[in-house]
């Protein structure tokens, strides 16, 4: 499995990756076939992403050239808020358990340190405990509980705030 940043030829591959994604997941903010997500918006979107010194894509490839998981990794324009990054990861059904999202968190950490990233944060739906498990494996913390955070199928979850904090280079 080779991880590494998206490029601009990936755009079509990742609008695939995250409708599928969307598609399997329970937890996921956008449900089946909710986005709705253009191959221009997306490509325009990359484009700023790979001009951007504090946001990130990293994707999960086969060596067959098929991407079967990311890692966002936005920050903010803000001066005060570029040090903290914030994350959604996304990984095939057929793909989880296998590794694929530490090595995703492994590559994002090396990113995060040439770039000064002292802040990961996400938020996890409480019920996803295979989320959870992974991101307390990569050293995040529970900061706090957002209640009735978000409705999936009628029915109103809570979500935990995690991050993960660390001295850049």
């Amino acid at each position: 499995m080779n991880i590494r940043e998206v490029k601009l030829d990936d755009t079509e591959k990742i609008i695939q990756l995250m409708k599928e994604v969307e598609n399997q997941s329970e937890f996921m903010l956008y449900g089946p076939g909710e986005r709705n997500i253009t191959i221009e918006g997306q490509r325009k979107q990359l484009e700023f992403i790979g001009k951007s010194s504090h946001s990130t894509i990293l994707v999960a490839e086969e060596t067959s050239g098929n991407l079967v998981g990311y890692l966002f990794a936005i920050g903010n324009s803000a001066m005060r808020k570029k040090h903290s990054v914030y994350l959604v990861i996304g990984i095939l059904k057929e793909y989880t358990g296998k590794g694929i999202g530490t090595e995703l968190f492994y590559r994002l950490e090396d990113w995060a340190t040439t770039q000064n990233i002292q802040r990961l944060e996400l938020t996890v739906v409480m019920e996803n405990k295979a989320g959870i498990a992974l991101y307390k494996k990569m050293g995040f913390e529970i900061e706090g509980t957002k209640r009735n955070s978000i409705i999936i199928d009628g029915t109103s979850f809570d979500e935990y705030d995690m991050a993960k904090l660390y001295k850049g280079d």
